[in-house]
């Protein structure tokens, strides 16, 4: 595994794994805890070493008792999770659901702790909220998500401790090329969430992706996340199958020309799978 370094130091590894609706998740339809915390297992054992989860999820109590069962050191895992829009009425409320955050996940620390939403009129207090839990040492760093160049340019007013990464949907038909040159230039690390499009794009039928998979002998999935490595994003797939994630974790052993990184890059359609941020009011 590769790993960036954050703006605070903090090493986080390039490709995590996101969690989203599996195992106790509520949409998580026909799986349960235990379904779930085989999924933890079973990624552990092809390599990942980042998990991504969120209170929203539902399931960070899944991602803890898959990392204890592991036997793999703590120290050796990143996790993140994220504050929900419910908690961010008040500054109270914010550090409130950070310790039900680490109750449920059974740890001492968070090492990535993230703002889902830039909820409006809010977003500015939870930071300040934020910083209290980074600067007590139980979050190694803090972040945001869905934050556009608008919403970070306001939080700006107010942080002394700068985001450390902006997580958001990011993939060849939404490449955000103003959103990530912004982040890039403020030293603010971008994460890719659905960077394969959920399966809902027919991303790995695109005729581009394809050729350039050949290529390397890889597959379309292995192209697209080492699009993102190469654009220096990291990335947090979502899959059940074993076989899936040790597909997406083979992506260390070659690297994209420029020219294939651009050409990628302008399958952009701005097309999402997941809401804008500048629609949220409650999620």
């Amino acid at each position: 595994m590769m790993y960036y370094e954050l703006n605070n130091g903090v090493k986080m590894p390039m490709l995590g794994m996101g969690v989203s609706q599996i195992g106790s998740d509520e949409r998580a339809v026909g799986q349960d805890f235990e379904f779930g915390v085989s999924i933890v297992l079973d990624a552990i054992e092809a390599g990942y070493r980042a998990f991504d989860t969120a209170e929203f999820y539902g399931n960070e109590d899944m991602v803890g008792e898959g990392i204890r069962r592991s036997g793999i050191a703590r120290e050796e895992v990143f996790v993140t999770t994220k504050v929900h829009n419910a908690a961010q009425m008040t500054d109270d409320g914010a550090i409130a659901a950070f310790e039900k955050s680490l109750e449920k996940l059974g740890l001492d620390y968070i090492d990535l702790y993230l703002m889902h939403w830039p909820y409006p009129e809010r977003y500015t207090i939870t930071w300040k909220a934020m910083e209290k839990i980074y600067k007590s040492g139980r979050a190694k760093a803090i972040g945001v998500a869905n934050f556009k160049i608008h919403h970070l340019q306001e939080l700006a007013k107010v942080w002394e401790v700068p985001p450390a990464v902006n997580q958001y949907e990011h993939h060849p038909y939404l490449t955000q090329v103003k959103i990530r040159e912004y982040c890039q230039g403020n030293r603010i690390l971008v994460t890719a969430y659905s960077p394969l499009g959920r399966g809902k794009l027919n991303l790995f039928d695109e005729p581009i992706i394809k050729k350039i998979a050949a290529k390397y002998d890889k597959t379309a999935a292995q192209v697209i996340l080492r699009w993102n490595m190469d654009l220096g994003v990291s990335a947090i797939p979502k899959t059940i199958s074993k076989g899936r994630m040790m597909e997406n974790i083979n992506i260390f052993d070659f690297k994209l020309e420029a020219d294939e990184i651009a050409t990628i890059g302008s399958l952009n359609s701005d097309e999402r799978v997941i809401r804008d941020p500048d629609e949220i009011s409650s999620y």
